[in-house]
């Protein structure tokens, strides 16, 4: 039966760990009952993961090509902890691995397991050496990164193996990225197949999405039309699918006019390791000569269109001088009229103005919106010369006349394309987001929700000097404050008054920012508002 002692530094008996009172063996995916001499003298991986989790199910099949790999050389074998809530999920997914397992009834014996290798989430990957000792429990990532080619998983092996890839990419070039075993050929959404060396000499960019993705969806329609402007400059794109299903890749495919790597090509899954990918979309950028330019080129794509070619530092340095420049000179005829609208902008010339950017398909646009509301009445009621514009991101007309119906504002036509002029103008990722316009038309604040969230509308007219008032003024207030406080439900530890950027409050569950009494050590915080009053507390 598993014992509690320290995984690092004590070898386990493996025999020990894995049995229990009432089971001397392993099971096979046949059902077979094996020993536990089956696993003497080998390096043992001990993986813990589960049917439901999709992390899991997409890890496992490449944990198998690695196994099948290394299991051959007799010196390697895996045992399997489910994490599984029934026998029907663990026999469905035992049914795709070809080692070994605890059975899926010793209960105790898996919960044991996960204690004693500290199993805080799945897929989880121990591997212990031929004494028992632990070599590694990060074994998913060196799979992930290297493979088979990661073992015997000793950090003398993984540093090597990081050292190589540093110099791999000292002399990184176009086909050290897209050629891969013997495959050298890319194709078309016809399925025309294209040598990578006719690249040779462009700037590429590689692009990681997926077709099911709405942020993806929306950046390609942007990446086609930039990519029609500047094709014939020595330029291709060549799409990184990330889709699971062929359908998906088949139909995404079928709208990008550039090249992609085949589906499911083992390239792919490699790149999105060496090349550090982190965020959907991303567009890498690499020179004529084979270097990464730029690591994720989406922003600029989004800001600047064609004019960001060729994604050089001096390029990009050039365009944000000017955009600064733009800033400084902005007014609200130049965000907001076009050639064939002017959106009625001269009734609003010399308001403060917010604009609201945000959608129905969004919780927290939802969640914010009462507040807004609640805002913008009390504003209103003191200056006439206030107003909000909201801009929506919603992917259809009835939905967006929907959302508009609930607010007592103005609002860009939901056919507008000044909406997403808007939106690259003052680059919005997440929304909502509100933004501050003063009467001259510059940007005062984009921090406007945040402001709202924490003063309401006494953060009005948002400018800078103001919210230092306020800060200094909440200041004074919370000196009386009792420094720490208690909950009822958070009783373990105490409270302390600090200043947060942002959290969750656990009383009301709505967002905070500023100041808040909190756990940092549970990650629990309540508003001041919700925490209990000093009286209560002595």
């Amino acid at each position: 039966m598993a014992m509690a002692i320290d995984q690092e530094s004590s070898p386990h008996h493996l025999t020990v760990v894995l049995s229990s009172k009432e089971r001397d063996f392993l099971m096979c995916q046949n059902g077979e009952q094996v020993t536990f001499s089956r696993l003497t003298g080998k390096i043992v991986g001990l993986y813990f993961a589960g049917l439901w989790c999709g992390p899991c199910r997409k890890f496992t099949p490449k944990l198998v090509e690695a196994y099948e790999s290394l299991h051959p050389k007799g010196d390697f074998e895996i045992v399997f902890i489910s994490s599984d809530k029934d026998d029907e999920s663990f026999n469905e997914y035992f049914g795709q691995m070809p080692w070994l397992a605890v059975p899926f009834f010793d209960c105790e014996a898996r919960k044991n397991l996960k204690q004693l290798f500290k199993v805080r989430a799945i897929p989880h990957l121990v591997v212990l050496d031929r004494t028992g000792k632990v070599l590694s429990n990060d074994v998913v990532k060196f799979i992930k990164t290297f493979g088979p080619e990661a073992y015997p998983f000793t950090s003398e092996r993984i540093n090597y193996l990081r050292q190589e890839e540093e110099k791999a990419k000292e002399n990184q070039s176009l086909r050290s990225l897209l050629v891969y075993g013997s495959r050298d050929l890319l194709i078309t959404n016809e399925d025309i197949k294209v040598s990578v060396s006719e690249l040779e000499g462009k700037t590429v960019c590689l692009y990681f999405a997926m077709s099911t993705h709405r942020g993806c969806k929306n950046f390609t329609l942007k990446l086609a039309e930039v990519y029609g402007k500047i094709k014939g400059n020595n330029f291709e794109i060549v799409l990184i699918s990330l889709d699971e299903k062929y359908e998906d890749f088949k139909e995404g495919f079928a709208e990008m006019p550039w090249l992609a790597l085949p589906f499911k090509d083992k390239n792919c899954e490699r790149l999105v390791q060496y090349l550090e990918h982190k965020l959907l979309p991303q567009l890498v950028v690499i020179s004529p000569d084979g270097k990464t330019l730029q690591q994720n080129a989406v922003k600029f794509v989004e800001e600047y269109g064609d004019e960001a070619f060729p994604f050089t530092q001096e390029k990009l340095d050039t365009l944000a001088n000017l955009k600064k420049k733009k800033l400084e000179a902005q007014t609200l005829e130049s965000i907001l009229v076009t050639a064939d609208r002017d959106f009625s902008v001269c009734k609003l010339v010399g308001n403060n103005i917010v604009l609201y950017f945000a959608a129905s398909w969004s919780l927290p646009s939802r969640e914010f919106l009462p507040k807004l509301v609640t805002a913008y009445q009390e504003i209103k009621k003191n200056d006439e010369n206030f107003e909000v514009i909201f801009i929506s991101s919603d992917q259809d007309e009835p939905s967006f006349d929907n959302f508009f119906s609930s607010m007592p504002w103005l609002a860009l036509p939901f056919d507008d394309e000044r909406r997403s002029f808007l939106s690259r103008r003052f680059n919005i990722v997440g929304i909502p987001v509100a933004i501050a316009i003063s009467p001259n038309g510059c940007t005062v604040n984009t921090q406007v929700r945040q402001l709202l969230e924490t003063h309401g509308a006494g953060s009005y007219p948002f400018t800078e000097e103001h919210i230092k008032n306020l800060q200094q003024h909440l200041k004074k207030n919370t000196m009386g404050w009792p420094k720490k406080g208690g909950d009822e439900i958070h009783d373990e530890h105490e409270l302390a008054l600090i200043h947060q950027q942002v959290y969750l409050c656990c009383g009301c569950k709505e967002m905070g920012y500023g100041w808040a009494f909190f756990c940092k050590r549970c990650d629990y915080g309540l508003h001041p508002k919700c925490a209990p009053k000093q009286e209560e507390i002595n």
